[in-house]
């Protein structure tokens, strides 16, 4: 069993993939070729954003944003420390400071209630991290930014094609951000990522600093980087796009047959979803005091489970600056310290799902637990 089923996607639109790949090779525009275009079109039109601008990667796409916020050395950039490294590593390569408030016990997202008093004067952004799937509460969000003139900045990485009150992901606030990586609920056959804005210039300067701070050829007006989605990436996404929506729909009955099958379990939690969300299951996760013993008995039957950020950001070596200690976010270090992800994709059958159940299910009911 794989925990992510990339094979059987590929099996399934192989042949179409192959002849994309063949036309970019034909016409060998190669980096922000026909497809790119087409893609950002489509991209944008999928999420209701006027503007979509796709780049090299996930992380490129969150500095992308902050650069074209101007932040920089002496800033601070509010955000959550359950999350991939990313989301804090681009603030501080700006030299900006990651300051970091604690995630809700339910959704396990940014805690809302806990964001206002994180604001400070030198508080320049705020980047709430759809994780898992599903989105924050980006309307309570959104309004304390707006009372502060703050931008905001979703991090989608993880929940590209989830809805927040009927509105796509990435169309949620001042900027979406998104990541193609192949694991990603839509993902390419490489590194890629995008930038979602209905805001005009900032979406030029997403296109500037993508090619190096480039307005016009030798003309750069201001600094960027290397950020540019090849054409390859961009054809692969185009086919991947026409079964995505069939896709979404298949990750929310399985996710909706892990929580049936897992429901009363004692000691174990299973993913809860906001009343405003739907939720892609970018991972399938559970709580569970008892994580260790349940993924050994997963791995005795060939079941391959992973665990998330089981290291909070405030606890990583790399942020020792922050000085924060253990303690200081309990819900952050209570999911890092029992999650648990399953084999979660649009492709897993119904007997390799009902095989995670079961075995989970009689682990859990050991005397020894």
């Amino acid at each position: 069993m794989q925990f992510i089923d990339l094979k059987s996607r590929h099996q399934l639109l192989g042949d179409n993939i192959h002849a994309r790949i063949q036309k970019v090779m034909e016409h060998g525009q190669f980096i922000l070729g026909p497809e790119v275009r087409e893609v950002e079109e489509k991209l944008a039109q999928y999420t209701g954003s006027k503007h979509c601008v796709t780049v090299s990667s996930g992380t490129d796409s969150l500095l992308i944003a902050l650069m074209a916020l101007g932040v920089g050395a002496g800033d601070e950039v509010i955000t959550v420390p359950y999350t991939w490294i990313s989301t804090a590593e681009v603030i501080a390569l700006l030299g900006a400071k990651p300051v970091f408030v604690d995630i809700r016990p339910d959704t396990w997202n940014m805690d809302e209630t806990q964001l206002e008093a994180a604001i400070t004067e030198k508080t320049k952004a705020i980047i709430p991290v759809s994780i898992f799937g599903q989105c924050s509460e980006m309307d309570v969000i959104n309004k304390i930014a707006f009372k502060y003139n703050l931008p905001v900045i979703e991090d989608a990485a993880q929940s590209f094609g989830a809805t927040y009150k009927g509105k796509k992901s990435c169309n949620l606030s001042t900027i979406g951000s998104t990541s193609f990586f192949p694991s990603k609920p839509l993902g390419c056959y490489g590194d890629g990522g995008a930038l979602f804005t209905n805001d005009d210039e900032l979406a030029e300067k997403f296109r500037w600093i993508r090619v190096h701070g480039q307005e016009r050829k030798h003309h750069h007006p201001i600094l960027g980087i290397n950020g540019r989605m090849d054409s390859l990436q961009a054809a692969i996404l185009l086919e991947i796009l026409e079964v995505f929506p069939d896709e979404v729909q298949k990750r929310h009955q399985i996710g909706l047959t892990y929580s049936q099958g897992l429901a009363n379990l004692g000691g174990l939690e299973t993913p809860c979803i906001g009343k405003d969300n739907t939720s892609v299951f970018a991972q399938y996760t559970i709580l569970s005091e008892n994580r260790e013993k349940i993924q050994q008995s997963l791995k005795e039957r060939d079941i391959p489970s992973v665990s998330y950020y089981s290291v909070p950001l405030h606890l990583q070596p790399v942020f020792s600056e922050l000085s924060h200690e253990i303690g200081d976010f309990q819900f952050a270090e209570k999911v890092a310290n029992q999650c648990l992800s399953l084999p979660m994709s649009p492709y897993l059958n119904e007997v390799e799902q009902k095989k995670v159940i079961d075995v989970i299910y009689s682990s859990v009911l050991r005397k020894h637990f």
